[in-house]
């Protein structure tokens, strides 16, 4: 039997699906996962304790994406943080245990082949508590699983095991390592290309008394119900979560996107409300983000670091410099991470920067007639714009003629950094030249 063929795309909502000629359309009633969400929220606000309310859709919607994660094809870790222990960190694995696809709770994880074990078995949503001391990276042993949680967020990844076979022999099997997985502790220093599949949600202890107390034994059968209900209505809307393309803010790119996707797709099979919810949570980390770059917070790779001292300290007047003076600007405009006040503690040289620049990202020197060797702007330029440094360059209009983006920073109205904190609507400035003009915007 043929694969029936497709029409374009029809709308529906917020949803853009593939429908098939001549079929009824998409699977099952949209409306039904909607209301059984609006229930998953409600009972969150009732036990959970968030700082900042959207928090119980963060925990709502990403529990119903476990149901649904093999239709979205990736999905992100969930990070449970607080700075200090008693802020109900554990009490939120404990009904995610009771929402979730086929879970499984953890205390700490010893062995990396024994989770590949477990997932071959069937897909797990695997909740981790104490990971700030379970996943410590100065743990021994703690990079293979670490390995394995971050090549588990999507479809098709899979671990090589040995397993026994007849006669007494071994033979290597790929194991699938893709699972949902949620990880609690207290700020924990998890590397930071495991931090950035992560979606976090802080939580502070409840010393008001706002939320009620999760009595098992009194609320672990409306729990179950629940998060059968939850699967129940996950069920009806998979074929349209699978083929769903919804729309995602601005700025949704690299790592963002693929943190926030799967969720967008499960809110937009389940209402237009919950699509705005996903719409406003990802714009929301989106602003985050670009303020923790431009606090410190994130740690930039040096190369990176680099790139975006040379564009800041290049003077828009001069189309050429040679090395020595590059350097030396490079010095003083950045003397903490450039001159002996660094961790490197030695001034920048030539030959280190030259290193740098070919190493990373392949930006060799030149002449320039008779002159030392030195860059061409027009020659960084493009590696600037691929790396964010400068506002992207895009056509407009029919005649398909080069424009720079004309958005501009809302604190200082320099050119924003493109494409991630488009939505902030704030550039990448560090701290102590912008701190002020945020302040005040």
């Amino acid at each position: 039997m043929t694969a029936p063929k497709t029409s374009p795309t029809e709308s529906l909502g917020s949803v853009t699906v593939l429908a098939a000629v001549g079929s009824a359309g998409p699977v099952g009633s949209v409306g039904s996962l909607g209301r059984v969400l609006d229930e998953v929220r409600a009972w969150f606000a009732r036990f959970v304790c968030v700082m900042d309310d959207r928090d119980l859709d963060l925990l709502t919607l990403w529990a119903a994406h476990t149901h649904l994660c093999f239709e979205t094809y990736s999905t992100p870790r969930l990070v449970l943080d607080s700075p200090m222990h008693g802020s109900g960190k554990t009490t939120v694995l404990e009904h995610l245990s009771r929402l979730c696809l086929s879970p499984i709770q953890a205390a700490s994880l010893s062995s990396p082949a024994l989770l590949t074990r477990m997932l071959n078995a069937g897909m797990r949503t695997i909740l981790i508590d104490e990971v700030d001391r379970s996943l410590d990276p100065k743990k021994p042993g703690v990079e293979d699983l670490i390995a394995v949680l971050n090549s588990g967020y999507k479809r098709g990844a899979t671990r090589p095991v040995l397993v026994p076979v007849k006669g007494g022999n071994w033979e290597v099997a790929e194991m699938s390592t893709f699972s949902p997985v949620a990880m609690a502790g207290n700020s924990p220093a998890l590397p930071d290309d495991t931090r950035s599949r992560c979606i976090t949600v802080l939580l502070l202890p409840d010393l008001e008394g706002v939320v009620e107390s999760s009595d098992w034994e009194e609320i672990e059968e409306d729990a179950k119900a629940l998060g059968a209900r939850l699967a129940a209505a996950a069920e009806t809307v998979r074929e349209l979560v699978r083929t769903a393309r919804p729309s995602i803010p601005e700025g949704t790119v690299g790592r963002i996107k693929e943190r926030w996707y799967p969720i967008k797709r499960v809110a937009s099979a389940a209402s237009e409300k919950w699509a705005g919810i996903a719409d406003d949570l990802i714009i929301r980390d989106i602003a985050a983000t670009a303020l923790d770059r431009e606090d410190g917070i994130n740690n930039v790779p040096p190369a990176v670091a680099l790139l975006r001292d040379v564009y800041a300290a290049w003077p828009d007047s001069l189309q050429f410099i040679p090395t020595v003076e590059l350097v030396e600007r490079l010095i003083h405009h950045n003397p903490q991470m450039w001159s002996s006040e660094s961790t490197f503690g030695k001034d920048l040289t030539v030959q280190r920067f030259g290193r740098m620049m070919v190493t990373k990202f392949k930006l060799h020197s030149e002449r320039q007639g008779d002159s030392a060797r030195g860059y061409h702007r027009s020659t960084i330029a493009p590696t600037w714009r691929r790396m964010g440094v400068t506002p992207l360059i895009r056509t407009d209009g029919a005649d398909g003629a080069a424009k720079t983006d004309g958005e501009t920073c809302r604190v200082c109205a320099a050119p924003l950094l493109a494409p991630a904190s488009k939505t902030a609507g704030i550039c990448g400035k560090r701290d102590n030249e912008h701190k002020a003009g945020r302040l005040a915007a």
